[in-house]
């Protein structure tokens, strides 16, 4: 495209970067500043604006009059900045930009800023910040309207009350209580395939699978996939499951994991899905909460080279449910053959029932059971301060729109795409963002059973290659890991199909955030670095790829109908620029609604740290421009000496030296300090351990933090205990550093646990 006029950057105080890309591991070179006129910021919108279906059928682009279509000057050229002064969040202008467009490659200072490029944004479905303030401060002011527009995009059998929704967050006035969409009827699984295939696109791949190895691949189509529902769905009816029935899902990432799923909430029954790396003891304290009625398992899975047996857990924890007094009447198994054939599976006669002996010989034809909006749709159990997992509940009406919304927002999702999340349907983000999220906008999902490692490092992106994958969402323990194995790995493969990419699960550090944009993206992709949890079911602060600027690491900007606040420790809310303890006031759709079977811990763990509020349980900073960024679970923070660190912060500036390829701080106790700083480092392949690099990692936290942040123990970790989706277990290491060796607790959820045997090793070294 033609470039327009040079912009005349008369404004004090900025400049646009175009750094030469730098390789990784390698010293950052010195700052390099050019402001050839050919390469400043080409803001030019002529490009006509699609159309956007949700948010109050707002003209988008230049048909609203956002974007003239002459050359942008001086006083527009930082549309984006200037209109941050006008963000609930206090933001202001930016004093200093070193802007760069998507196609250029990113430097290595942290206040870099990520402009999409303008074809990007002529095509996005939010285009300008513009559009974004109007969307957002109308979900602020009239959330009633604005969310009641994006449900009537869906079927409901009956339609809500005149009052949209209802709330009370405040324990000073009575119980907790959140509902949305009260008095309608819907049910999810048929706004997610019957409505898609009632729509003409039954032909359409809903999921493409990819097996442990290499060649294993299957493919589903939303006509198909709804088939194979209804018939799960008539089976468990068949043996009494319905309508608020628990059933409890222990599978691997086969796609009869979304359809056991789907199946349930077809029939109105809850499903808790465990994660299926759980072990027996911590299967058994699920079924031991929900008791349910069946239990859905596989025989074994493989996960790269090894082999689990995942019936044999699930045959320990029932026996260990049946001595407490709950029984399990049915087991039906799904057996994998790849993994283990079915002659040398132990079995229970009367109990157990193979998959595929009785769930094909159903109707592929099955009605559909409508649920209020307030019903329970899932449970899904999270880690709790007391060692007893928490389950938090779901309900059907606005988990569904506000799942749907943010997957379309956040990824700028068009039908065109090809979706994958490597995250497990055991956690929330393959529920919200494997799952239901998807499927309800029609897309298409690879659903990936393997290790993301196995055979080799480049297997994510033989896999983009492989089904053209466009937008692809992961975790930062996975980017780190891949960075650790070289460039190599993943510049040999093309992804080129690759549009949006997308981070979740922890704070990203800013060096990864750069090496996901350089390489995995080759510095054209923009990166949705969302932040959210289990019990806000959706994204709650994330960047939407067409409108903001980016900044690396940081979450960016709250989500429609989302008002984040920082509070003090008094739970005053602080402005501008500050650090404190990450609330949200007023309620949104997708907030989960109590934890099964004790409100009263709901309220005191959520909303009694700072009446009047959701307390999130994080930190948060804000900067000066109104930017977000997570600094990690405030659990996860070390007071040394009076000074509150974030165990995120530390370890960021630790990632940043060359030679660091992860690591993880926790805090111990110091006799001095009050606690001390304890971190686990892995290196880069092939760099040896010394006691120069010792010194130089310390420095090197001295000077981004400060002395005060300086760790008082470096511990060489060849590998970090981690779960199989990748999350990094802080107990063990806390442990570990306080040298409470005989108090490890359960290994057996992770990925190695050889991993743990050889960090005791190195404790002393």
């Amino acid at each position: 495209m033609a470039l327009p006029s040079p912009i005349n950057y008369s404004s004090p105080g900025i400049s646009a970067v175009y750094p030469t890309p730098i390789p990784r591991r390698s010293t950052p070179p010195p700052r390099l500043f050019k402001r050839s006129p050919s390469r400043l910021l080409p803001w030019s919108y002529s490009a006509p604006r699609c159309g956007c279906s949700l948010g109050g059928g707002m003209e988008t682009g230049a048909a609203a009059g956002l974007f003239p279509k002459r050359s942008l000057v001086t006083s527009h050229h930082l549309r984006h900045v200037e209109s941050m002064a006008r963000l609930p969040s206090g933001a202001g202008k930016i004093s200093h930009l070193n802007a760069i467009i998507l196609g250029e490659s990113l430097a290595s200072e942290e206040n870099d800023l990520v402009f999409p490029s303008p074809e990007f944004s002529a095509q996005a479905l939010v285009s300008s910040p513009e559009q974004h303030r109007q969307m957002y401060k109308r979900s602020i002011e009239d959330p009633a309207g604005f969310w009641s527009e994006i449900a009537s995009q869906f079927y409901w059998k009956e339609k809500w009350d005149p009052e949209v929704y209802s709330e009370n967050i405040d324990v000073r006035k009575g119980t907790v209580k959140i509902e949305w969409f009260k008095g309608a009827t819907t049910n999810i699984c048929y706004n997610a395939l019957d409505r898609n295939v009632e729509a003409g696109n039954g032909k359409k791949v809903a999921i493409y699978w990819e097996g442990n190895e290499p060649g294993q691949d299957g493919q589903l189509t939303y006509a198909q996939l709804l088939e194979k529902v209804c018939q799960l769905s008539n089976y468990l009816k068949h043996v009494g499951v319905g309508k608020g029935d628990a059933v409890v899902i222990y599978l691997p990432m086969l796609m009869e994991l979304p359809i056991a799923m789907l199946a349930c909430s077809r029939i109105g029954a809850v499903h808790s899905v465990v994660f299926a790396g759980f072990s027996a003891e911590s299967l058994a304290q699920r079924i031991l909460d929900c008791k349910p009625k069946v239990v859905i398992t596989c025989n074994a899975v493989r996960r790269g080279p090894k082999v689990i047996h995942l019936k044999e857990i699930v045959d320990s924890a029932l026996t260990e449910c049946a001595k407490c007094g709950v029984s399990v009447g049915l087991c039906l198994t799904y057996e994998n053959q790849s993994a283990m054939e079915r002659k040398v599976t132990k079995w229970q006669e009367r109990r157990d029932v193979w998959w595929q002996d009785v769930v094909p010989k159903f109707s592929s034809k099955c009605a559909v059971q409508w649920v209020d909006a307030e019903d329970p749709l899932f449970l899904l159990y999270t880690s709790g301060s007391t060692g007893k997992p928490k389950g938090v509940l779901h309900t059907t009406g606005g988990y569904m729109v506000y799942t749907a919304m943010t997957f379309k927002y956040a990824f700028d999702y068009k039908p065109s795409d090809i979706y994958w999340c490597t995250a497990d349907c055991g956690w929330i983000t393959g529920h919200s963002y494997v799952t239901y999220g998807p499927l309800l906008n029609g897309a298409t999902v690879v659903v990936f059973e393997g290790a993301p490692s196995y055979p080799d490092s480049g297997r994510c992106w033989e896999i983009v290659d492989k089904y053209k994958v466009s937008i692809f969402y992961t975790a930062p323990t996975l980017v780190r890991s891949l960075m650790r194995d070289g460039d190599e790995y993943v510049t040999c493969y093309s992804r080129k199909s690759l549009r949006v990419l997308g981070s979740v699960g922890e704070p990203i550090n800013p060096s990864a955030w750069r090496w996901f944009f350089n390489v995995v993206g080759d510095s054209r992709c923009p990166i949705s670095d969302t932040w959210w949890q289990t019990e806000t079911g959706g994204f709650m602060i994330t960047p939407l790829p067409g409108a903001w600027p980016q900044k690396p690491g940081s979450a960016t900007f709250p989500f429609f109908g989302v008002q984040p606040v920082i509070v003090d420790e008094k739970g005053n809310e602080i402005e501008g620029e500050c650090s404190g303890y990450l609330c949200i006031k007023k309620s949104w759709p997708g907030a989960f609604r109590t934890l099964y079977g004790d409100h009263e811990r709901y309220e005191t763990t959520y909303f009694k740290p700072f009446p009047g509020y959701y307390f999130t349980g994080d930190g948060c900073s804000r900067d000066k421009d109104g930017y977000h960024w997570l600094t990690g679970r405030v659990d996860d923070v070390i007071n040394v000496s009076g000074h509150r660190i974030g165990t995120a912060e530390v370890e960021s500036a630790l990632v940043s030296h060359p030679q660091c390829a992860e690591a993880a701080v926790v805090g111990v106790e110091h006799e001095v300090k009050g606690q001390g700083i304890y971190a686990f480092v892995t290196l880069v392949d092939g760099v040896p351990y010394s006691e120069e690099l010792r010194k130089s990692l310390v420095l090197t936290v001295r000077n981004q933090i400060g002395a005060f942040a300086a760790p008082d123990k470096i511990h060489w970790a060849p590998g970090l205990p981690k779960t199989r989706s990748g999350k990094i277990m802080r107990r063990i290491l806390r442990k570990i550093a306080s040298r409470q060796l005989d108090e490890l607790g359960d290994t057996s959820t992770l990925a190695d646990p050889s991993v743990v045997d050889q960090l005791i090793a190195l404790s002393d070294c």
